[in-house]
């Protein structure tokens, strides 16, 4: 009888310990949103109003990727009154907001505004702010949005103040049930912005009130191009004038995060690319003059038309350089390409060798665009920096395909 009841005391301290590890195996799960599961960023996309059904549409295919949607539609006018690009009543948006609805993507409208003295001559008068605010929150709750996502640029200095005191009183008047989230520029280092570095520099937003009245921030992490001068002197040798290198976004996000909290900041990445005019000189790439703006599809048909081999730049975007079919300097094609051009980079080294030769000045077309890979350098910098997630400029249909993937 004692062996069989230590048989079963045996067992018991068995069925004990199971039990054990499968409480804690539990507790583990549940603490996986905490911890792993809270580390899963978010992704949010923009959906512009000059291409509002290819971009409902990208929106709808990849709505499983997304968290928030943005649509990109509102606009000021001078009095600071609101204008709508589209039409929500569309069958197009009608699809994506039901989508949304199911799938729990949150839809905040954007409200851009570009003209700087009419944002200070609205903000800082007291009454035109309050009708200001009241118009989008009327906007915002008569479509039901989740919030608004405020895009304020070209400000003035001046405006600073006035602008914190805007987002502090929008906050107020939308409740705790909305969401304030504020779209700001990338602002580059003061030492690699400048060779010199005035003794006051002056911005027109302030990211410690930003960070205090906002839920969240979408950094605009594209549109570089010559504002860094210490990453213009490291990339010589080749044209250079990014959409966003690299190195440059590490630069803004770590200036950001001074001042800003890291799992307030939503990362913009571009989904498209610029095409320039660079003048070639004698042992220099002279100036830089924009073309147009270009989305993946164009630029893959114009590598196609001038068998322009694609390349990857040190900043990690994808580069081509061509001589276009109305430029006098297209026999240059002919020449061999000079020992060590870097892929994309071709036509732009014969226009050097020649231009350094006879000591004339040689246009050549350069175009840098944000493919797939080039986002996903940023993605991971979302990753290193513990950041709230990724904000994609824009989905128009014309986007990199594969950068759907990341997510």
């Amino acid at each position: 009888m004692r062996q069989n009841s230590i048989r079963v005391d045996s067992r018991l301290d068995n069925l004990t310990s199971f039990r054990l590890l499968v409480a804690l195996f539990i507790a583990a799960i549940l603490l996986l949103p905490v911890t792993a599961w809270g580390a899963n960023s978010q992704v949010a996309a923009w959906v512009p109003w000059w291409a509002d059904e290819a971009g409902t549409k990208s929106a709808l295919e990849h709505i499983n990727k997304l968290d928030v949607i943005y649509p990109f539609t509102f606009e000021v006018s001078a009095d600071g009154t609101l204008k709508n690009r589209v039409d929500f009543s569309d069958k197009h948006w009608k699809d994506l907001f039901k989508q949304t609805s199911k799938k729990d993507v949150l839809v905040i409208p954007t409200i851009a505004w570009f003209n700087g003295a009419e944002i200070h001559e609205t903000l800082s008068n007291k009454k035109a702010r309050e009708e200001h605010i009241e118009d989008i929150v009327r906007v915002v709750k008569t479509n039901r949005f989740d919030g608004v996502n405020i895009d304020y640029e070209s400000k003035l200095s001046e405006t600073v103040d006035d602008y914190s005191l805007f987002l502090k009183e929008l906050k107020r008047a939308l409740g705790k049930n909305r969401y304030l989230t504020c779209t700001i520029e990338a602002r580059t280092p003061p030492e690699s912005r400048w060779r010199v570095v005035p003794e006051e520099v002056e911005y027109a937003n302030d990211y410690k009130a930003i960070n205090r009245y906002c839920d969240w921030v979408e950094i605009m992490a594209y549109d570089q191009q010559r504002s860094d001068w210490k990453l213009n002197e490291k990339r010589r040798g080749v044209p250079y004038i990014p959409v966003a290198d690299t190195e440059w976004v590490e630069k803004v996000v770590k200036l950001a995060l001074e001042e800003i909290d890291n799992n307030k900041i939503m990362l913009g990445v571009a989904t498209y690319g610029r095409a320039w005019d660079v003048t070639v000189a004698s042992d220099w790439y002279k100036d830089y003059k924009q073309v147009a703006s270009l989305n993946q599809p164009r630029i893959l048909e114009l590598a196609e038309k001038y068998d322009a081999p694609i390349g990857r730049a040190q900043g990690g975007e994808a580069v081509m350089s061509y001589f276009p079919e109305d430029s006098v300097w297209k026999i240059f094609n002919e020449l061999p390409t000079p020992a060590g051009t870097p892929k994309g980079y071709e036509a732009a080294a014969k226009a050097l060798l020649v231009a350094t030769y006879a000591d004339v000045e040689i246009p050549v077309r350069f175009v840098s665009w944000s493919d797939a890979e080039a986002v996903a350098e940023k993605v991971d910098l979302v990753d290193t920096y513990d950041l709230r997630g990724t904000a994609i400029f824009k989905a128009d249909g014309e986007e990199d395909e594969e950068l759907w993937e990341l997510f």
